[in-house]
């Protein structure tokens, strides 16, 4: 019998030698976990079909699954009826924490672009789109209708996700992302090596709750470029802060779709865009 693979953890034991002008030290440190998720989707009495592999830090692969199919606009998120890790028994040992098969309600219509092979990496969201003009007129949600966080309360924003931002604290590599309603409290934080996947984990850990998949604000552990603000608009979100700045593109979408957009946000100063 073979063993059974361990499911993977989001950060990995190494060993480094720290080098300084006079000495050098060995010690033990930590790596952020990167490793492939498949997405599958079964819909009605149909077997399920490859929608996306992306590189992630493992945890929430679940979340991630279910926010990223519903920033893809190819599930509501009323029509996700389980998620689970796939069992098939074809599968390679390596691979039996890696694949994820989310089960809908009604048939889904997978983008042509997800329908071969398709895979993207950690740092992309859009990767494969056909152009930008495709990717402008994603699906979005209804505008965020309710109140926004004022200045004052944006400036605060990014101290209080970094308090909550665990792996980061051990390893320095993975990004994170929260939701965040107008008093600035936030309501869900989620770390991946990937910033848009940990924007697909804030998501889907509403959906899956069976919360509003909107907030007030989406709060960024660093730069704004525009898959954050297309999945920002898809799933109805009425802010975006970041710390870093945003790209043209993204300051350009965001407008569009009427969310305001903070960068270069800390507790003495932060920028609007619109």
């Amino acid at each position: 019998m073979s063993e059974r693979v361990r499911r993977p953890g989001p950060s990995v034991r190494t060993r480094v030698v720290e080098h300084f002008p006079e000495r050098e030290v060995p010690r033990e440190d930590r790596l952020i976990t990167e490793e492939p998720l498949e997405i599958r989707v079964r819909a009605g009495a149909l077997p399920p079909r490859r929608a996306w592999v992306t590189m992630r830090t493992p945890g929430h692969d679940f979340e991630l699954a279910a926010g990223w199919l519903v920033h893809e606009g190819v599930a509501d998120p009323a029509a996700l009826t389980q998620v689970a890790y796939c069992t098939d028994t074809d599968l390679a040992p390596e691979q039996e924490f890696n694949v994820v098969t989310v089960t809908l309600t009604d048939a889904a219509d997978l983008p042509h672009r997800h329908v071969s092979a398709s895979a993207g990496s950690s740092a992309c969201g859009v990767c494969g789109k056909d152009s930008v003009e495709d990717a402008l007129t994603a699906r979005t949600a209804a505008p965020w209708a309710g109140p926004r966080p004022h200045a004052d309360v944006v400036r605060r924003l990014p101290d209080a996700l970094r308090e909550r931002q665990t792996l980061f604290e051990r390893t320095g590599g993975v990004h994170a992302a929260g939701l965040a309603d107008a008093d600035g409290t936030l309501l869900v934080v989620r770390e991946d090596v990937g910033r848009h996947n940990a924007v697909d984990k804030v998501v889907g850990a509403r959906v899956l709750a069976g919360e509003p998949a909107a907030a007030a604000c989406l709060v960024l552990s660093g730069r704004v470029g525009f898959e954050l603000v297309q999945k920002a608009a898809a799933s109805g979100v009425g802010s975006i802060v970041a710390v870093g700045a945003p790209t043209s593109l993204a300051a350009r979408l965001a407008e569009n779709a009427g969310i305001d957009l903070w960068g270069f946000t800390s507790p003495g100063r932060s920028v609007r865009y619109c």
